[in-house]
């Protein structure tokens, strides 16, 4: 727990900051939980877009993208062409493990730099929303892990809704891997707890379950336990 001070249940912050991390696989709906989140005063840490921040143009990792992949996944101007490197890493597993090792530290710093600044700021608690929260080394720095699942009929409507071809659908679920619950287990400590939401109910139903979930997950931080 990051340290900060107050009582929730006289209306200061509370006397320790919690961390969330939220994952679970794609089209399941991390984002609109993490949106849930973040309209009730947490502050959101959305992992995949440090992921492209750590990747723009000019950023340190990029020579090791193109000494790893080489120049057909960057365009003439420097910058990487993310499609091609998706195009690849989500055909070949080993190569995906490649891009996460280069890009996973920087994310991480990037994290721990925000999580440091919502210390500073008396922030209640924070949510890390990572697809790759365990193999991004991130699922142990949290105090509670909401894993998002859904089924998969529901899964693949919301893919194709935002677009997504059924090929591209497929290797990006493919890529994710199974497991995703029995992998958190193993790598988490004891101390970690595990909540599942399922998202295939109305919105409003979701919207029940994350409050009911904050809720008991900040209970003990209101009250002054650490």
């Amino acid at each position: 727990m990051n340290a900060v001070s107050g009582d929730m249940s006289t209306g200061e912050q509370p006397t320790a900051m919690l961390v969330i991390g939220l994952t679970g696989p794609i089209g399941c709906g991390k984002s609109a939980i993490a949106g849930m989140l973040g309209d009730v005063g947490g502050s959101v840490i959305d992992a995949d877009q440090l992921a492209r921040r750590a990747t723009e143009h000019g950023a340190p990792g990029l020579g090791a993208i193109q000494e790893r992949f080489g120049e057909h996944v960057f365009i003439p101007s420097g910058a990487l062409d993310r499609a091609a490197l998706a195009d690849v890493v989500f055909r070949d597993p080993a190569a995906l493990r490649d891009l996460e090792a280069i890009v996973h530290p920087e994310v991480r710093r990037r994290i721990e730099e925000q999580l440091a600044a919502a210390a500073d700021e008396r922030i209640p608690f924070v949510v890390i929303e990572a697809i790759k929260l365990v193999e991004g080394g991130l699922a142990a720095r949290c105090d509670e892990v909401w894993l998002v699942e859904c089924s998969p009929a529901s899964q693949r409507i919301r893919l194709r809704e935002r677009g997504l071809e059924e090929s591209d659908m497929e290797q990006r679920i493919t890529a994710q891997g199974e497991g995703l619950s029995e992998r958190l287990a193993d790598q988490l400590p004891g101390r970690t707890r595990i909540r599942r939401l399922l998202t295939d109910g109305p919105l409003e139903a979701v919207r029940e379950q994350v409050e009911d979930a904050l809720a008991d997950a900040l209970a003990p931080y209101a009250v002054g336990e650490e």
